[in-house]
């Protein structure tokens, strides 16, 4: 079956979202899937150059998207509180988030792992992450009231380090996994207010600049898990998918969309993973 071409795909025409870690490589994509289908978009980055980059693109490849950025710092409340008042001025109620933002941190084996690296990760992907979901779920309850019918989903990045632990990554395996946790604990308290919470873990993501320098650092952590080769480190990991290739970065975005979509209207609290089959079984 052949996928529908974003102009008959109406899942998202005229809903407002807000996507974090709108600069970065799936936060961009995000914006050109869902401007393609007629959403108006909500981009957020701390990174400003970035965040004009996307939407330079994004103006460029859909002329008429709707389309407005803040530059934002996820650890910082006022930063979020203002970007989120800004984007209800400009385009209402917000419908769907992709709470998407996130740093990797340090990649090192655990007996060297900077305390401060430590704090730093955590801080951004679990303590900014919530600080997004909060502040966007008030905005939603708040319109519920008002429309008990109107109908709400968040999307939380995960990632397979946090079922797998992966190695070199302590910092950034413990903060997904703490999302997953919020997922299920938040997907509990918002259900009541109509709003959906799911999560979405990838793994194996490339090719490109990111899956290339996340081999390297793999090569040079001094891990016994990773060769020091980083094409050694790379050709390895994708012998442990079973279906033995890398995942898209649109195979991503799909999978976000449905979770966002009422395509999954009876699932929250649930993490979808997208790694080809490589934690099949771990949940």
């Amino acid at each position: 079956m052949t996928s529908i071409p974003p102009e008959q795909d109406t899942r998202f025409r005229g809903k407002h979202i807000v996507i974090t870690g709108a600069g970065g490589n799936f936060g961009r994509e995000g914006c050109i899937y869902f401007g393609k289908r007629g959403a108006k978009i909500t981009a957020l980055d701390v990174n400003k150059i970035a965040l004009d980059e996307t939407k330079a693109i994004v103006k460029k490849e859909i002329p008429a998207v709707q389309i407005i950025t803040f530059v934002c710092n996820v650890t910082d409340p006022d930063s979020v509180l203002a970007a989120v008042k800004g984007a209800d001025t400009e385009f209402g109620t917000i419908d769907m988030l992709w709470n998407n933002a996130g740093y990797q941190g340090q990649i090192a084996p655990t007996l060297e792992y900077s305390l401060t690296d430590f704090a730093n990760v955590m801080n951004i992907n679990v303590t900014g992450m919530f600080t997004v979901l909060q502040t966007v779920a008030k905005n939603m309850a708040a319109a519920k009231k008002s429309d008990d019918g109107h109908k709400f989903t968040i999307v939380n990045t995960a990632s397979v380090a946090a079922l797998r632990g992966t190695p070199a990554m302590v910092a950034y395996a413990s903060s997904k996994a703490a999302i997953l946790a919020m997922t299920v604990s938040t997907a509990k308290d918002l259900a009541p207010h109509g709003i959906r919470v799911n999560a979405i873990s990838p793994a194996l993501i490339g090719p490109g600049f990111m899956w290339d320098r996340q081999n390297q650092l793999h090569a040079s952590s001094g891990s016994p898990y990773f060769a020091t080769d980083p094409d050694a480190v790379a050709k390895g990991k994708i012998n442990g998918v079973p279906m033995k290739r890398l995942g898209s970065i649109e195979e991503v975005v799909k999978s976000v969309a449905y979770l966002l979509s009422d395509d999954s209207s009876y699932t929250t609290g649930f993490n979808l993973v997208v790694d080809g089959g490589m934690s099949a079984g771990i949940r």
